[in-house]
């Protein structure tokens, strides 16, 4: 019996019992799907965080001295209480930074990330829920910050402590709607402001907005806030390749100026948008972990369904077994029928779950924040999901219809 003549007529007797077929796939098409879906989610997510999130936060060619590190989230007690008592970052810090690179674009202080979300006012209108970031001039070009309209902060602000500030697009939009926001006068923790600047969209990611913000000089913000020990210092070189070398020089520098001996740990921290990224997939990770077991539940569910569809195949197939040894057909054509029967069966199974799965995946990003990226790999490794189930599951129905006596086979009704 030729390979095509088995798989047309396993595909017959799928298409003749439907329903049957779409009951016996079910718990092969959800673990399937949700292979997909959640993968595409996921890996969605990873890629956004990396081409967005992190340069957003840290800026592209760039990296930051901080306190902390961004992983502290992973961090167990011991190691927690070690890191929450270095001290704290100063300007001595930031001028022993800048003297160690001359050659950066642009080096900044800045503080308030994370700080308590603060009301903006303007007459009779508020817009709640607005980041306040302290900053140095050098800042706005760390974050590749374009205006919409207006000017940046600039070096003389900070150093006359200027009551003045730049504001993300949203707060532009909510507080002024048509109004021309520039040289308007705002309220922020009972001080009035002026707005000099409104930034450019950076848009939104996860329900969280870039645009939510408000930069006022550093001197102003720690006369409202006093000094914070959430104060970094970021970095942009000219150039990708030199973020290695500068990071390098960075250290350096503040461990000869915090007298650190040799081998001694650091009580600060170096990090680019890669730990960002390194922390995120950290996060995803634990979900990773779970899909494994989940999808394999459902697998094996769903081979053992498909297991004892074909078996109750082979018994109502019976007569038409006997028949078929009666013209001539081998043992081994019989088993080969019945066994591309189960592989056909899971791979449509496969099928169908990588298409629900992506579009599921399609239909979270349309209708939430949430990214969906479909990854090749999970697709190719739900199609040899299917047919692996087929085969595992299929072997003993195939052979047990394949020995079956063909007289005893003639007379079953």
């Amino acid at each position: 019996m030729r390979l095509l003549d088995v798989i047309v007529t396993a595909v017959g007797e799928i298409l003749a019992n439907k329903l049957r077929s779409f009951f016996t796939l079910l718990g092969i098409i959800v673990s399937v799907a949700f292979l997909v879906a959640v993968v595409a989610v996921i890996q969605g997510m990873n890629s956004y965080v990396k081409e967005n999130v992190a340069a957003s936060l840290i800026g592209t060619n760039a990296f930051q001295v901080r306190r902390v590190p961004i992983q502290i989230g992973f961090f167990d007690d011991e190691m927690w209480k070690r890191v929450s008592k270095r001290p704290m970052l100063t300007r001595a810090d930031f001028d022993v930074v800048r003297s160690a690179l001359p050659d950066a674009q642009a080096i900044a202080i800045t503080s308030g990330f994370p700080t308590p979300l603060s009301d903006l006012q303007w007459r009779n209108r508020v817009v709640g829920d607005v980041q306040i970031r302290g900053a140095t001039a050098p800042y706005q070009v760390v974050q590749d910050y374009k205006f919409e309209r207006g000017r940046p902060l600039m070096d003389v602000d900070e150093e006359q402590r200027r009551a003045v500030a730049v504001i993300g697009s949203e707060v532009a939009e909510k507080l002024f709607e048509s109004t021309d926001p520039i040289g308007q006068e705002i309220r922020l923790a009972g001080d009035r402001f002026e707005v000099v600047g409104v930034l450019a969209s950076k848009g939104r990611v996860l329900g969280q907005s870039f645009d939510a913000i408000a930069l006022i000089p550093l001197s102003r913000y720690e006369l409202l806030y006093g000094h914070r020990a959430t104060t970094s210092i970021s970095v942009k070189m000219a150039d990708a390749i030199d973020v290695a070398s500068g990071m390098h020089r960075a250290e350096e520098a503040m461990r000869l100026a915090r007298r650190l001996r040799p081998g001694q740990e650091n009580n600060f921290s170096v990090e680019t948008a890669e730990a960002l990224v390194a922390f995120w997939k950290n996060l995803t990770a634990v979900l990773f972990s779970v899909i494994p077991a989940v999808v394999a539940i459902g697998i094996v569910v769903g081979g053992i369904v498909i297991m004892n569809i074909m078996l109750m195949a082979v018994s109502e197939r019976t007569r038409e077994i006997g028949i078929r040894k009666a013209v001539g057909a081998r043992s081994r054509d019989i088993e080969r029928q019945f066994l591309a029967e189960a592989i056909a069966l899971s791979m449509l199974g496969g099928i169908i779950g990588v298409v629900s799965g992506w579009a599921f995946a399609e239909l979270v990003a349309t209708v939430s924040p949430l990214p969906a990226r479909i990854s090749w790999w999970s697709v190719a490794l739900a199609i040899f999901l299917g047919a692996g189930v087929g085969v595992l599951f299929g072997v003993y129905p195939s052979r047990r219809a394949a020995r079956l006596d063909p007289i005893a086979a003639l007379r079953a009704e």
